[in-house]
């Protein structure tokens, strides 16, 4: 335990952090040349060597709705990462990484993965 007499909800933390290879958003939207209805995900991180940013918005749903929800989220924002890729000039721009997306659901022993969808 920390000795802090500070209570955790005063803290703050930055809406976006930057360096030189990385930038990240956090709970921001992302102005667009047109309109677009899904434009606040939790997460967006951009990597600038590479130009691949990543939209991550983030569930805990029941056990029965982990497959549909890994969808509903990877469309919910795909217009959104097409524009930025426009926009931003990135080479992709996801609404996940095949490679390690993972959903928990309410039951923490069950986890689905892009390579077990269903």
């Amino acid at each position: 335990m920390t000795d802090d007499k500070n209570p955790h909800y005063t803290n703050t933390s930055a809406n976006v952090l930057e360096n030189e290879n990385f930038k990240l958003y956090w709970n921001r939207s992302i102005l667009t040349d047109k309109t677009i209805d899904f434009n606040r995900p939790y997460i967006t991180f951009m990597n600038k060597k590479t130009k691949n940013t990543f939209l991550i918005d983030i569930a805990v749903p029941n056990t029965h709705n982990l497959a549909k929800t890994v969808t509903d989220k990877q469309n919910k924002y795909q217009e959104l990462a097409n524009e930025m890729c426009a926009m931003w000039k990135q080479k992709a721009a996801s609404t996940s990484d095949p490679d390690s997306n993972i959903i928990y659901g309410s039951n923490p022993k069950v986890t689905i993965t892009e390579s077990n969808k269903t």
